[in-house]
């Protein structure tokens, strides 16, 4: 992957239209900006019950966003990452289809995995309670068969996303035969998406237990075999995550966008720094994602005790200033209130989150291209975007207050906001900057105060930052000689 910013974005809410109009827009109006783009599913369909994430057919690109053709045309310019969904298919997949009518005479029985797979003798109560679950509720939908019979598919998220059993040869080839196809695509980074879920075993969480990390490094050896890099997506323990980096080439610092937002709004830099001293170097970062704000992964070790990066009260202020700043809209999408109770994130757009203030929103952003690891920027914090609560209201579904659907003139309206105009200067100056290709340091500061180095040789960035006046400026190499500028004179592109 470059060390360039990357895009995370649904191919038809920022483009308008399909793959060949998002290849449009990053070779036009953001020619330049990114170095790659992260494809959230265009897979068949795109609008289920999980926003692509419950696929019918995994294999296919949905046909109103183009094909395979179009894909492997977007790769041979921009680094393309693909989501394989390792945990689930939709229960309207053939296979899925053909279970229901043939039971276990069907060839795809195997692929499916039921209560008894795991609990052959049954589950007891406390077996159960051990199961580890990112939503209220047990892991399972009870489902009858077309001849009467009735079983207890896991169900880890919505009783749409059957569970796989990916140790089973049919499992295993479905998911290999997903990897061959992005392989043909020109796909050249895999996001392993709910991959923590992917072994269950009975006395056990069945959540990122050793057996998960045996298979995610099963399935970085077969991927890196077909020339393509492993990003794992997994909300846990800040520890477990630095454990996770170690044997795979990305892992996402989930830990990095409260943290930020801890240090904003307390203006106590302590957090923060403890973690960018020890936060994985091979890190994937956000502020913002098409999923919420999570906090499981400042927090402290549910399993164990062990203490989080942020306290238990700390934790609450920071959901809770979450909500003021954005004038409640994000209560009104988080937890009871929506349908999708994911039970450790908050539905906000990040520009809300920090009450649609420019500044602290840039200053955000300048945070995360000077922490450790390659930026990954959201289409909707692209274009500091406020939260959707019409779509809120038209759905129901929480996260939806987080993915817009642009149309062409809201698109070009956004590109020329002054907010949306500094972005674009910060991330030209993160990805022409050479200190970024090498080592990064905490540097000495006061309390309230952040500084962190880049260098490389003789070139250097340092981003030095007080919490309290706000006052951020940037020092780094150039050409010319050492130059210093203040975040606020960063207003467009601009050259070293």
């Amino acid at each position: 992957m470059k060390n360039k910013v990357q895009l995370i974005t649904y191919v038809d809410r920022l483009s308008g239209a399909g793959l060949p109009a998002l290849g449009r827009l990053l070779k036009g109006p953001l020619a330049g900006v990114f170095g790659g783009v992260h494809l959230l599913p265009f897979y068949h369909p795109i609008d289920g019950v999980d926003a692509g994430f419950d696929p019918i057919d995994h294999a296919q690109v949905d046909p109103r966003l183009g094909d395979w053709e179009d894909v492997r045309a977007l790769g041979a310019e921009f680094d393309v990452m693909a989501d394989l969904i390792v945990n689930h298919v939709s229960c309207e997949s053939a296979a899925f289809k053909d279970f229901q009518a043939r039971g276990d005479d069907s060839p795809y029985a195997g692929m499916f995995l039921t209560l008894d797979k795991v609990f052959p003798a049954g589950a007891s109560e406390a077996e159960l309670a051990k199961i580890y679950r990112p939503r209220p509720g047990l892991p399972f939908s009870a489902m009858t068969l077309k001849h009467g019979e009735k079983r207890l598919l896991w169900t880890t998220f919505t009783s749409q996303q059957i569970d796989i059993d990916v140790c089973d040869p049919k499992g295993a080839a479905y998911l290999d035969g997903i990897l061959l196809r992005f392989q043909a695509a020109g796909v050249c980074v895999l996001r392993l998406d709910a991959a923590g879920y992917a072994i269950k075993k009975s006395g056990t969480s069945c959540f990122m237990i050793p057996e998960t990390h045996a298979y995610i490094a099963l399935l970085r050896r077969r991927s890196r075999e077909l020339g393509m890099e492993v990003l794992v997506e997994i909300h846990s323990y800040y520890l477990e995550q630095i454990e996770i980096a170690k044997k795979v080439d990305w892992v996402y610092d989930f830990a990095l966008p409260p943290l930020v937002l801890h240090a904003l709004y307390t203006a106590e830099a302590g957090p923060l720094k403890a973690w960018l001293e020890i936060s994985p170097r091979n890190a994937i970062t956000v502020l913002d994602t098409h999923d919420g704000i999570g906090v499981i992964d400042v927090g402290a070790d549910a399993a164990s005790s062990r203490p989080g990066l942020l306290s238990a009260a700390a934790i609450d202020a920071l959901v809770e200033t979450i909500h003021e700043r954005s004038k409640g809209q994000s209560r009104q999408a988080t937890g009871a209130a929506a349908s999708n109770l994911d039970l450790y994130q908050v539905n906000c757009t990040y520009y809300d989150a920090l009450g649609r203030d420019d500044r602290d929103y840039l200053l955000a952003r300048v945070i995360q291209f000077f922490a450790p690891g390659i930026p990954q920027v959201y289409y909707m914090g692209l274009l500091a975007e406020p939260n959707d609560m019409a779509r809120l209201e038209e759905t129901g579904v929480g996260r939806d207050i987080n993915r817009h659907a642009f149309t062409a003139q809201e698109l070009k309206d956004a590109l020329v906001r002054p907010v949306v105009r500094a972005l674009l200067g910060l991330i030209g100056f993160r990805n022409a900057h050479p200190a970024f290709a090498g080592t990064f340091a905490l540097l000495p500061c006061g309390k309230t105060e952040l500084a962190l180095g880049w260098k490389k040789k003789d070139e250097f960035a340092v981003l030095q930052v007080g919490l309290v006046s706000r006052r951020t400026q940037i020092e780094f190499s150039s050409p010319s000689g050492p130059r210093t500028l203040a975040l606020d004179e960063i207003t467009g592109p601009f050259t070293l």
